[in-house]
């Protein structure tokens, strides 16, 4: 008995030792063999519309996608608003966590010129995948050795919303995504990916700013401390400061009781004290846009050595200053946003 008990403990250490890396292999084969297989079938799919002459002049997503459901066999196709029907809200990708609810666009897997949207697809073998298309696509139906490559950006899970989603294993991506998400953002806007919140820029000497003229794209320098020059500092180029236009567009989700800010003048929000309550500030983190003070914000644009334009988020006002009136340039009341554009 003693030495049946003895074997007995020496397999369950050896099995103990040994099932989970062949448990870990297998899934690791499973895993590759799904990817090869989603692979070649997507491949043949496009070469079946480039032949067709189906590949290409697409202005849309969702247009693409629905032509290839009818190559590729497709359960669900899921709107960008609705991409979770369709894939993980959250996967590991490389070694960062992404909140997929945040990447919506084709930059967010790194394609900044396509302007085109994310769309959701369920395909019949249980692959779940994210697609972008790329409008400027390409083909040549006379070849048969046209695949699309230049097409489209794709995302893919093996596994659906089964663990571990994770890169490399059960989730997978072709060349042309080269990022995903949208977490370098703090929040987006219109499209605009606002990279901070508001911070208070440090201000630079002169001598500092005309160093800066050359490398970050200011036209002139102030006479003393530059607070705008530090926000363009701060931010590593003038691009990197919003546009009046891209502060707008703030303002109006801010605040949707104002309507039609624009980039000049004063607008008016109608409920005054209600006009300040009723914001999506807090659905973006931005706290300091319904305290009782109000927020001043750089913008990119310079009006001269002594003056930049700024926006005052103060519901019921909100104004624009720039050209020579309210601070100028050397005042410390204003903060930064920083932009990806």
């Amino acid at each position: 008995m003693a030495e049946v008990l003895i074997t007995l403990a020496i397999i369950g250490v050896v099995a103990a030792m040994t099932i989970p890396t062949l448990v870990a292999n297998y899934q690791e084969k499973s895993w590759g063999t799904a990817a090869t297989v989603f692979e070649r079938k997507l491949t043949e799919a496009l070469k079946v519309m480039n032949v067709q002459g189906t590949l290409a002049g697409y202005q849309t997503t969702e247009s693409f996608v629905e032509e290839l459901s009818k190559h590729f066999k497709t359960t669900k196709i899921c709107t960008n608003d609705k991409l979770q029907d369709c894939f993980s809200s959250e996967v590991t990708y490389g070694n960062e966590v992404v909140d997929m609810t945040k990447v919506k666009t084709a930059k967010h897997f790194g394609q900044d010129e396509w302007g085109t949207e994310i769309i959701g697809t369920q395909f019949a073998n249980g692959t779940t995948a994210l697609i972008a298309y790329n409008p400027a696509c390409s083909q040549d139906p006379y070849s048969n050795q046209i695949t699309g490559g230049d097409c489209l950006a794709i995302l893919y899970d093996t596994t659906g919303y089964k663990t571990p989603n994770t890169s490399g294993k059960d989730l997978r991506a072709n060349g042309n995504v080269t990022k995903v998400g949208g977490s370098s953002c703090a929040f987006e806007i219109d499209g605009t990916c606002f990279a901070t919140m508001p911070f208070p820029p440090s201000p630079v000497s002169k001598e500092e700013c005309e160093a800066m003229i050359s490398t970050h794209g200011i036209a002139a320098c102030n006479y003393s401390n530059d607070y705008w020059a530090g926000a363009v500092k701060a931010c590593g180029h003038v691009n990197n400061l919003p546009t009046k236009q891209q502060l707008a567009d703030l303002g109006e989700y801010l605040y949707p009781r104002i309507s039609s800010i624009g980039t000049s003048g004063t607008s008016y929000c109608p409920g005054n004290a209600t006009c300040r309550e009723d914001n999506n500030a807090l659905s973006v983190g931005f706290t300091g846009a319904n305290s009782s003070t109000a927020l001043y914000v750089w913008s990119k644009d310079e009006y001269n050595s002594s003056y930049s334009y700024y926006i005052s988020f103060a519901p019921p006002l909100v104004h624009w200053y720039g050209e020579e009136t309210g601070w100028g340039r050397s005042s410390e009341s204003q903060l930064a946003i920083c932009v990806h554009n």
